[in-house]
C-alpha cells in the first residue's frame, strides 16, 4: 500500500495561474466558491489530502508527463471531423452536427466545440470492406483512429469522428459502434463513434 501526499508548494504550482482568462473567471466566483478553492491551500484542506493507493491505478501502471493546471485550461477544445456523408442531403448532415454539437456543448460545459471541414473517406486513406452478412460497406476503426490522431489540433482536449458508414476493428469481428484510442496522455484522443445503428 501507498501514499501519495502533495506538498501546499506542489498544489500553488499546478492550480495558481496568472492567466488572465483564469484570473478573471476567479474573480467573478461569489464568496463560496472562492473559499472552497482557497481552502485547497491549507495544509488540513480534505480537499487534497494523502491518496491512499490499495492497488496499482492508471497513473503508476501507465507513466506520463505531467500536466498543471494551466496546461490543461489551454487544451480546452473538443474537434468534430466528420468523415462522409452523414444522411441522404446536406441539411441532414448539418442537422446531426448542429446536434452533437449542442450535446457537447452541454455535457462538457466550459471546452469549446470546434467543427473540422468535413472530408470524404477517401481522404482517410482507411482499409475497407463490404460485409458477407449485410452487404455494407464498412471501414476499418484503427485507421480512422491514426487519421483523427495526425489531424488532432495543438489545442484539442479530443477529437471526435463521426461517420453513418458501418465500422469494424479487426476482420474477425461482424461490426462494432465505435472505438477510442487512449494513448497520448488525454481521456479522449479520438473517438470514432458510428451515429447509425446496423
Amino acid at each position: 500500500m501507498q501514499i501519495l501526499r502533495h506538498s501546499e508548494q506542489t498544489l500553488k504550482t499546478a492550480l495558481i495561474s496568472k492567466n488572465p482568462v483564469l484570473v478573471s473567471q476567479y474573480e467573478k466566483l461569489d464568496a463560496g466558491e472562492q473559499r472552497l478553492m482557497n481552502e485547497a491551500f491549507q495544509p488540513a484542506s480534505d480537499l487534497f489530502g494523502p491518496i491512499t493507493l490499495h492497488s496499482p491505478d492508471w497513473i503508476t501502471s501507465h507513466p506520463e508527463a505531467p500536466q498543471d493546471f494551466e496546461q490543461f485550461f489551454n487544451k480546452r477544445s473538443i474537434y468534430i471531423q466528420s468523415i462522409g456523408s452523414l444522411g441522404n442531403t446536406r441539411i441532414i448532415s448539418e442537422e446531426y452536427i448542429k446536434w452533437l454539437t449542442g450535446y457537447c456543448k452541454a455535457y462538457f460545459y466550459g471546452l469549446r466545440v470546434k467543427l473540422l471541414e468535413p472530408v470524404p473517406v477517401s481522404a482517410t486513406r482507411c482499409s475497407f470492406r463490404v460485409n458477407e452478412n449485410t452487404q455494407n460497406l464498412q471501414i476499418h476503426a484503427g485507421d480512422i483512429l491514426k487519421f483523427l490522431k495526425k489531424k488532432k489540433p495543438e489545442d484539442a482536449f479530443c477529437i471526435v469522428g463521426v461517420t453513418m458508414i458501418d465500422l469494424y476493428p479487426r476482420d474477425s469481428w461482424n461490426f462494432v459502434f465505435g472505438q477510442a484510442s487512449l494513448t497520448d496522455g488525454i481521456p479522449f484522443l479520438a473517438l470514432l463513434l458510428e451515429a447509425s445503428s446496423t
